[in-house]
C-alpha cells in the first residue's frame, strides 16, 4: 500500500444518476421527511401536554419517536442536499461522523423495542403490580440503558472504522455514509469491523430480539384468557401495533447488515437502506397512532380545541 493514495475525500453514489430524477426525487423524500417530522413531533407533543399519556407505555413510546426522528435527520438532509446539489462529496470524517449517529439511534432503538415488550408483558401479565414496577425512576433508568448501550455500540464500531484508508475506490454505494458499503471499498484490513458486526452486533441484535420476543408467549396466553372481548382486542391492538414495528424494522436491519455482501445488489441495498431510514421512521408514528384509541383521541381533542378557540376568535372579532 506504500505506493498508493490515501483518500480523505470519498463520494457518495446517491440514489440514481439521472438527471431528470433529480428533482422529483428530490420532491417526493421531502415530503416524506416533512410528514415524518410533523407526525413524530405531534407524537411526542401530544405525550408531552396530555396527562392521561403519562404512562410508561407512552413514555416509551415518545422516546421511540425521538429516535426515529433524530435517526431520519441523520440521512435524509444529507440526501436531499446531494440531490438538489448532485455534489455528493463528503469527508472521511464527516462520514465517519454520520456512521456513528446513525449507529447510535438506530441501536438504541433495537435496545428500546426489547423495553417495549417488557412494558407490555408487565401491563398485562402482572397488572396488579404494574405501577410498582414501572416506577417512573425505572422507565428513566431503563430509557437512559437504552441510549447509553446505543452510544457504546457505536462508539465501539466508529473507533474501530477510524482506522480504515481509502485508496483506489472513493465511491461509497449508498446515499448516506454506512457501515457496510464503506467497508466495502477501503483497501484495509477489515476483519476487526467484520468480526464486530457478525459477533457484537449479532450476539446484541439476537439478545435483544429474543428479549422483544420471549415476553409475549406469555402475554398471548394471558390474553387468551381474557373474557371480555373488547378488552381483549385492545390488548391485541397494542401489542400487534408493537410488534408489527418490530417485524419491519429487524427484517430491513438483518437484509442489510447480515447477508453476504455482492458488488452487483446495490439498488437492492439502495432500495432496502431507503426503507429503514426514510419510510420506517414514518411508519412507526402512522402505526401507532391509527391503531391506538389514546392517541387518536388525544389528536382529536388537540383538533378540537384549536377549532374552538379559532371559532371563538372570529365570534369576538365580529362587530
Amino acid at each position: 500500500m506504500g505506493n498508493q493514495t490515501i483518500l480523505n475525500e470519498l463520494f457518495l453514489s446517491g440514489l440514481s444518476d439521472i438527471p431528470a430524477l433529480q428533482l422529483p426525487l428530490f420532491l417526493f423524500f421531502l415530503l416524506i421527511y416533512l410528514l415524518t417530522l410533523i407526525w413524530n413531533l405531534l407524537i411526542i407533543s401530544l405525550i408531552v401536554s396530555d396527562s392521561h399519556l403519562h404512562t410508561p407505555m407512552y413514555f416509551f413510546l415518545g422516546n421511540l419517536a425521538s429516535l426515529d426522528l433524530f435517526c431520519s435527520s441523520v440521512t435524509v438532509p444529507r440526501m436531499l442536499f446531494d440531490l438538489l446539489t448532485q455534489r455528493r462529496k463528503i469527508t472521511k470524517t464527516a462520514c465517519i461522523t454520520q456512521v456513528f449517529f446513525f449507529l447510535f439511534f438506530a441501536i438504541s432503538e433495537v435496545f428500546l423495542l426489547a423495553v417495549m415488550s417488557y412494558d407490555r408483558y408487565t401491563a398485562i401479565c402482572r397488572p396488579l403490580h404494574y405501577i410498582q414496577i414501572m416506577s417512573w425512576k425505572v422507565c428513566v433508568q431503563l430509557a437512559s440503558i437504552v441510549w447509553g448501550l446505543g452510544s457504546s455500540y457505536s462508539l465501539v464500531q466508529t473507533l474501530c472504522a477510524l482506522h480504515l484508508t481509502f485508496c483506489e475506490s472513493a465511491i461509497i454505494e449508498s446515499f448516506f455514509c454506512d457501515l457496510p458499503p464503506l467497508l466495502q471499498i477501503s483497501c484495509s484490513d477489515i476483519y476487526i469491523n467484520i468480526l464486530l458486526i457478525f459477533v457484537l452486533g449479532g450476539f446484541l441484535g439476537v439478545g435483544s430480539l429474543t428479549l422483544t420476543i420471549f415476553p409475549y408467549v406469555s402475554i398471548f396466553k394471558t390474553v387468551l384468557k381474557i373474557q371480555v372481548k373488547g378488552k381483549r382486542s385492545k390488548v391485541f391492538l397494542t401489542c400487534s401495533s408493537h410488534l408489527t414495528v418490530v417485524f419491519i424494522f429487524y427484517c430491513s436491519t438483518v437484509f442489510n447488515y447480515f447477508r453476504p455482501k455482492t458488488y452487483n445488489h446495490f439498488a437492492a441495498d439502495k432500495v432496502v437502506s431507503v426503507f429503514y431510514t426514510v419510510i420506517v421512521p414514518l411508519l412507526n408514528p402512522l402505526i401507532y397512532s391509527l391503531r391506538n384509541k389514546d392517541l387518536r383521541t388525544a389528536f382529536q381533542s388537540v383538533f378540537l380545541g384549536i377549532s374552538s378557540k379559532q371559532n371563538t376568535e372570529i365570534i369576538l372579532a365580529k362587530p
